[in-house]
Parts: C-alpha cells; structure tokens; sequence
C-alpha cells in the first residue's frame, strides 16, 4: 500500500467514466436529440492481482478464503489463477517442470481445474 506524507494509507481507486448517449425524439419540432448522461462506477477490487514468487502464490493458495485454482497451459506459459473471496491471483510460470511440481503442491482441499 502506499502511503501518503502523514503516513496513512493511500487508497487507490479506479473510476470509469461511462458515456450513454439516448436518443429522444421531440414531438413539436420533430427533430431527433441525443442527451448525454455521465456516471462515474467505481471498480475498485474488481482487477486480478498478479504474484510473481511461487512461495507467495503457495501461501495464497493456503489461505481459509482460497477456493479454487484453475490452471490454463499456454504455448510458453502456464497460468495458475487462485480465486480468493475478494481477489483473483495469478501467477505465470515459463518453466514446464516448475508448472508440474507447483501442481503437485497445492493444497489438497483445494479443487484444480485444468483449463
């Protein structure tokens, strides 16, 4: 996390801005309008967060709210892709060797899905 100079956490925050454009029809003068609406959605938490030691990515795999892997075997990649009950881990591994042993080390309890 980072921290501002008062030492308190910084809370980072996305936000889209959403374009909707309707259009309305104005009886008296027949002519077509295009009112443009803005809203801003806040989408903080919603993107993945990527683990780049495989020792991180065993101790979230261990954690209570761990409840699913699902492992997707690319060309030269193989993605491990945890899902806990806020975030979705990945981590990408470019070893085939390495990708077979981390397989044979997660957790038991744990359901893995080949993809």
């Amino acid at each position: 996390m980072a921290r501002d100079n008062e030492g308190k956490v910084a809370h980072a925050c996305v936000v889209l801005l959403c374009y909707l454009a309707l259009s309305c029809h104005h009886p008296s003068t027949n002519q077509f309008y295009f009112p443009v609406l803005f809203c801003w959605i806040d989408v903080d938490g919603c993107l993945p967060k990527q683990i780049h030691e495989i020792k991180d990515f065993l101790l979230t795999a261990r954690r209570k709210d761990a409840r699913s892997v699902k492992i997707k075997k690319g060309k030269d990649v193989v993605k491990f892709k945890v899902r806990c009950s806020k975030y979705l881990y990945t981590l990408c591994v470019f070893d085939a060797e390495k990708a077979e042993k981390l397989k044979q080390s997660l957790p038991p309890g744990l359901s893995v899905q080949d993809l």
